[in-house]
């Protein structure tokens, strides 16, 4: 089957079991739920959880970035990872009375998981398990980890015994995480980055063939839009290990919205409503704009559209 055709197919079959899925729910309102229907019904009564990292907002230092996040109604805060240990009184005192939380933490770790150089694979364990200790006390939902990007070489090869080794480690530190009331999150990512793990599906299987409430995965718009078929469609592959999302515009990795008509993600929300989504969906990416307050707040009200939409 031709590429184009197969892209076709694969398109079509996911509008077709989401419509019908849909349907069956009552439209997208998920109206005629009850108790106990399909997973698709989870829906009804889902909610946007916008978070940003900490160089989305505008502002000076912690404390401005916060009422900026306050002042739009975002509930979730994504910082880095690396020097997270020394951060966490920082980020507790600024977060103090309101209403955000610590969603994702994002990566920051050293080394990688897949190296063929076991002292670049324990920098990586020690690194994420100071991380994962500081996102616990923050109440984070998670660390995100890379198993390997592009640029990291000795890598191991890309065979079922690599697969092996890398749920075994990540196991591991699953156990880790879950011990301090968090998860590691797994992100797949395009192929200019990333070839190891690209699609969500993948790293959905991943989670369920090592079976820990610890670790879970993340769907990035970004990266999906030049790996995924369909959003709607990988974002119901992952189901209930689906732990973060990210989101960017889908030509420039920039606000959503910069890129004008193609920053579209109804049928990501879509699908992010039928499995039930409740954690959150941050932003990872640029601005184009130098007014970035107006850009940022544009942003958040396309999201909002777009997810009544859905």
């Amino acid at each position: 089957m031709a590429l184009l055709d197969r892209r076709n197919f694969l398109r079509a079959a996911a509008a077709t079991v989401g419509g019908a899925a849909l349907s069956a729910c009552g439209g997208g309102k998920n109206s005629c739920c009850t108790e106990g229907e399909s997973a698709c019904c989870k829906g009804k009564d889902v909610k946007l959880n916008i978070s940003f990292q900490e160089g989305t907002a505008p502002g000076a230092n912690l404390n401005e970035k916060f009422d900026f996040m306050d002042n739009l109604g975002i509930v979730g805060f994504e910082p880095g990872g690396r020097g997270l240990a020394g951060r966490v009184k920082e980020i507790k005192d600024a977060l103090s009375g309101r209403n955000i939380k610590v969603s994702a933490i994002c990566a920051g770790f050293q080394g990688f998981i897949l190296s063929e150089d076991t002292a670049v694979r324990q920098q990586c364990i020690d690194t994420m398990h100071e991380i994962i200790t500081a996102a616990g006390e923050l109440g984070s939902t998670g660390v995100i980890i890379v198993p390997a990007f592009n640029s990291q070489v000795p890598v191991k090869p890309h065979t079922q015994e690599t697969r092996d080794f890398l749920c075994e480690q990540f196991d591991q530190l699953g156990t880790f995480a879950a011990q301090h009331n968090t998860t590691i999150i797994m992100e797949p990512l395009n192929r200019k980055e990333a070839f190891y793990l690209r699609l969500v599906a993948d790293a959905a299987s991943i989670c369920r063939d090592i079976n820990n409430p610890g670790v879970r995965c993340l769907g990035d718009f970004w990266h999906m839009t030049w790996e995924e078929t369909s959003d709607l469609g990988a974002f119901i592959s992952a189901g209930e290990y689906l732990q973060h999302v990210h989101i960017a515009s889908r030509k420039r990795r920039s606000m959503p919205g910069e890129d004008g008509d193609a920053d579209n993600y109804v049928e990501g929300f879509k699908g992010l409503k039928m499995i039930g989504y409740d954690k959150y969906v941050s932003f990872e990416c640029g601005c184009q704009s130098e007014d970035r307050a107006a850009t940022v707040t544009a942003a958040v009200k396309l999201m909002r559209d777009q997810w009544e939409q859905a």
